[in-house]
């Protein structure tokens, strides 16, 4: 097949994605050993699109969800890709969007009966004092949208209103949107890997430790940029079929195509919770979570699951 794995300029982007240059270029040596005809393909504006869609490639990687325009606008690449009969990976625009917000992905999934950490949207001022707040200290505060750990610190966790009023006006400042504010879980977190194979599901689960910090341990930026976070597998008979559940229906509660990560953490009485989708999951060969975990968990190699993820993604008679 000849397909183009198609990417934006992405330092400035703090959404799900493959990741850097790097992370596609593996994914493209990867179709390459498979026996495709593949290019990464960096674009900045729909003409960029278009050229790709008039070259007419078999299939389109899309190793982000959109183009952000100079006009503040956004390009989404399922949306367009469809729009002009290319096949891609992953997901539909509606369902991307689910990755893009914590709050839809946090509502339909308890619309379907899973449990989610109890929230409530804020802004400064909204909530001018702690009578205000309906959820009991304490708290976890982080963006609505941002992915990889952005906004996500030490600070992120509140015992008191002050430190929320500072959270919430240092997340605001940042991100210029509204903040979500989520009942605190002090228990495990995971992080698990799905992926669609000819109608079932091939679901890699896989325990994220952060280091501990002042008695807590949170998966931030700094943690994922320095990668001094441990992964490791389930062995706890009791844990791992809970993990497993609440991926299989969060991920089909969402509606998610292709493939797709879903974070989970337990509260203080071993509950598991969905936290949020990742729907265009890192690819970084030797530390994306995404291959990492179907590597430790079901013994794929990172050609496999290259190969698994654009499976799905075109018509069987091609």
């Amino acid at each position: 097949m000849q397909i183009e794995i198609v990417t934006t300029p992405n330092d400035t982007l703090k959404e799900t994605g493959f990741g850097p240059p790097q992370a596609c270029e593996s994914v493209m040596q990867s179709l390459l050993d498979s026996g495709h005809n593949a290019v990464v393909t960096v674009c900045k504006n729909e003409p960029d699109l278009a050229a790709v869609v008039k070259r007419k490639p078999d299939l389109v990687v899309a190793a982000v969800k959109y183009i952000p325009l100079d006009d503040g606008e956004q390009l989404w690449l399922s949306e367009y890709f469809e729009n002009h009969g290319i096949h891609y990976t992953g997901s539909s625009k509606n369902v991307l969007s689910y990755d893009s917000s914590k709050v839809a992905a946090k509502k339909q999934v308890a619309s379907r009966g899973i449990d989610t950490a109890d929230f409530f949207i804020t802004s400064p001022d909204w909530h001018k004092s702690e009578q205000d707040i309906p959820l009991p200290f304490p708290l976890f505060i982080k963006p609505t949208s941002a992915a990889n750990g952005n906004g996500i610190d030490t600070d992120s966790l509140v015992y008191d209103f002050s430190h929320f009023q500072k959270k919430v006006a240092s997340l605001y400042n940042e991100y210029a949107q509204s903040v979500l504010v989520e009942e605190y879980l002090d228990g495990k977190e995971f992080t698990v890997a799905v992926i669609e194979d000819n109608g079932s599901l091939i679901v890699a689960p896989v325990e994220i430790i952060p280091p501990e910090e002042g008695g807590v341990r949170i998966l931030g930026a700094k943690v994922k940029n320095d990668n001094t976070e441990v992964l490791k597998k389930i062995n706890e008979p009791s844990i791992l079929p809970k993990v497993i559940d609440i991926a299989e229906r969060s991920f089909r509660a969402l509606g998610v195509k292709d493939f797709g990560r879903i974070d989970i953490k337990m509260d203080h009485y071993g509950q598991c919770h969905f936290l949020e989708a990742n729907l265009v999951p890192g690819m970084k060969k030797d530390s994306s979570y995404f291959p990492r975990s179907c590597e430790m968990h079901a013994g794929l190699d990172y050609d496999e699951v290259v190969r698994l993820i654009i499976t799905g993604a075109v018509e069987p008679t091609i």
